[in-house]
């Protein structure tokens, strides 16, 4: 079983999309029963809360089943348990070695690496452009899946 987290920072946009367009892409592929897909954020300013309505709203306009979501900060025993860490932003990275004093087992890296590209996953809080968020999320989970699959 292959664990994949995506790391956001309040867990309610990106880290969560990416989670639910990951598991539909695994299904898709087939190979849902070797992947375990989870999402959290590195901030604590959302514990609890919900996807927020406009990343429902897209997800539902591209065809993304989502379950129920409460947003949650990442913990030790989450970098323990997964194999892969992905994040949205560098930022991301800054409050994540924070918290966890750094990445030993080199598990953690942005999500856009695994699509060539050394930049964050366009951020819809601040541009409220969730179909960018949405695109730079499909291409990073379609090239993850790839290289995990390979």
């Amino acid at each position: 079983m292959t664990r994949v987290l995506f790391v956001c920072h309040g867990n309610i946009c990106r880290s969560p999309m990416a989670e639910f367009v990951m598991k539909k892409l695994v299904r898709e592929a087939g190979c849902a029963g070797q992947f375990e897909i989870d999402s959290c954020g590195v901030s604590r300013e959302e514990l609890g809360s919900d996807l927020y309505p406009p990343a429902r709203a897209k997800l539902r306009e591209k065809g993304v089943a989502f379950g129920e979501h409460r947003a949650r900060q990442i913990t030790r025993a989450d970098y323990e348990s997964a194999d892969y860490i992905l994040l949205m932003d560098r930022q991301n990275r800054r409050w994540l070695d924070r918290l966890l004093g750094g990445d030993p087992a080199g598990k953690v890296h942005l999500l856009l690496e695994y699509a060539g590209r050394n930049d964050s996953v366009a951020d819809p809080w601040y541009t409220g452009d969730f179909e960018a968020a949405y695109q730079d999320i499909l291409e990073g989970c379609r090239c993850l899946l790839a290289a995990l699959t390979a």
